[in-house]
């Protein structure tokens, strides 16, 4: 990851992306006139990118065009990706960033697309082929502030740590090493953490999460993270619930491998979402009361593996007949939104890589959400989707779509019909809790199969973002 710095004072003879939202702002810069010229000839052509050369020296340019401000500000993200690209491909290690138009916005958003986009998983390689050797980026912008850039920097920090964890294969990464890595956030952040190992799970009575770990030779966790400032604005806290499958071979449902149970270790994408999530809100010290449950297990058809026909008994009491061991998603989110109850918190929201029909829905270009919150709380939820371009989508959640989950001999089945799954889902998952509530269907943009602009191929981090925005304009009012 790039680290990023204020800087008072371009240094002429660095490699520089520049910013600017009129072509005559190019005379500010130290440039020769003919260099100039062709600058702005290419930015009159193609006001996204610019590029010159000189004598070795990098000059690349971006040009704020009017618009869709939530738009200005992913070109400038998906800017700031190319050209951190072009640096590393001439195996540039620094540059600065100067901005000569005054929205601090959008620079910051090409600064974060530039970060963003040289995020690179390279734990298990043996050699630095193909690494982004973009390191360091100044930013010499008058418009921004030093605690701007800092914010920044930890949030794409956090951006990266939930991609890491996503892209860890379960040979690592198992319910224990998760609930450890949680820990470990916590420490860096200085949120608390309680980790809840089988034995608590089995006496507490979470039957779903029991269930979909029966399969399996490794133990289940339950993680409790919370983060609860003495000067939150929120008497009732903010309840975050991630999915922490973190492998899913469907268990005895079994999926098919071709692309399906291969890239099943982003399973917990929600998980990473929400811890790293609280550990932004912590780490920058907003006064929210915010709490996070993250229950985690792989989900396998070994042993004495949980079978369709079987009937689980929740932490709530309902009962559940299970129709499809695949639907294992659910099973262990809906015993901690049952165990969230005591918090009597004032929004519940759960993130996960759910169903394959929110993905057929709205591809992986945004959040599938539904619920039965206000429609103001939607409506936060969108603006911060439009400020991140984490877009969501709301779907309906009609009364019928619960009817589908109705069972003949349990009070609830774990799968409706072959249509409208993302709803079904997030309906079974309602029965369980009694405040307002929201859940985001991450699946599809959770891990993508090749690189988008600065949403890398493999686990984006999907959801870092958008919920920090969501908390902070939370705080703030």
């Amino acid at each position: 990851m790039i680290i990023l710095a204020k800087s008072n004072r371009p240094a002429a003879a660095r490699d520089a992306l520049v910013l600017l939202d009129d072509i005559s702002q190019l005379r500010n810069l130290d440039l020769e006139r003919a260099d100039r010229q062709y600058l702005t000839e290419q930015l009159q052509t193609d006001p996204a990118l610019a590029v010159c050369d000189l004598s070795g020296r990098l000059v690349l340019a971006h040009l704020v065009t009017k618009g869709d401000p939530s738009q200005q500000l992913e070109k400038a993200r998906r800017a700031g990706d190319v050209m951190a690209a072009r640096l590393s491909a001439s195996k540039r290690t620094e540059a600065q960033l100067i901005s000569l138009q005054g929205n601090a916005a959008v620079t910051l958003a090409l600064a974060e697309g530039a970060t963003l986009g040289c995020y690179a998983f390279r734990k298990y390689k043996s050699d630095e082929k193909g690494a982004p050797t973009l390191q360091k980026l100044s930013i010499v912008a008058k418009e921004v502030s030093a605690d701007q850039v800092d914010e920044l920097e930890d949030l794409c920090e956090a951006v990266c740590t939930a991609r890491d964890l996503v892209n860890e294969p379960v040979s690592f990464l198992n319910a224990k090493q998760l609930a450890s890595e949680i820990r470990t956030l916590s420490r860096n952040a200085g949120f608390k953490v309680e980790v809840l190992g089988k034995d608590r799970i089995q006496a507490l009575g979470m039957g779903g999460l029991i269930a979909v770990n029966k399969g399996s030779l490794d133990e289940p966790t339950f993680s409790i993270l919370e983060w609860k400032p003495k000067n939150a604005v929120n008497k009732k806290p903010v309840l975050l619930v991630g999915k922490g499958v973190v492998y899913d071979t469907g268990g005895l449902s079994l999926k098919p491998t071709p692309n399906s149970m291969d890239q099943m270790k982003c399973d917990m994408a929600g998980a990473a979402a929400v811890a790293c999530a609280i550990a932004m809100v912590a780490k920058r010290e907003l006064p929210l009361h915010v709490i996070g449950l993250i229950p985690a297990t792989d989900n396998r058809p070994g042993g004495n593996a949980y079978a369709p026909g079987d009937v689980i008994r929740m932490h709530s009491g309902l009962t559940v007949e299970v129709m499809n061991t695949d639907a294992e998603g659910r099973m262990i989110l809906a015993d901690a939104l049952s165990y969230g109850e005591q918090y009597k918190p004032e929004l519940v929201m759960t993130l996960a890589t759910l169903t394959g029909a929110a993905m057929r829905a709205i591809g992986t270009y945004g959040t599938a959400i539904m619920g039965t919150a206000s429609d103001a709380e939607f409506k936060k939820l969108e603006d911060a989707g439009s400020a991140t371009y984490e877009r969501v989508a709301r779907l309906p959640f009609w009364e019928e779509y619960g009817e589908e989950i109705l069972s003949d001999v349990a009070d609830i089945k774990n799968l409706g019909s072959d249509l409208g799954g993302a709803q079904t889902a997030g309906k079974f998952l309602a029965r369980f809790t009694t405040h307002p509530y929201i859940h985001l269907d991450i699946a599809g943009p959770a891990f993508l199969t090749k690189k988008d602009s600065y949403r890398t191929k493999g686990g984006t981090g999907v959801g870092v973002r958008l919920l920090y925005q969501f908390l902070k304009q939370r705080a703030n009012g």
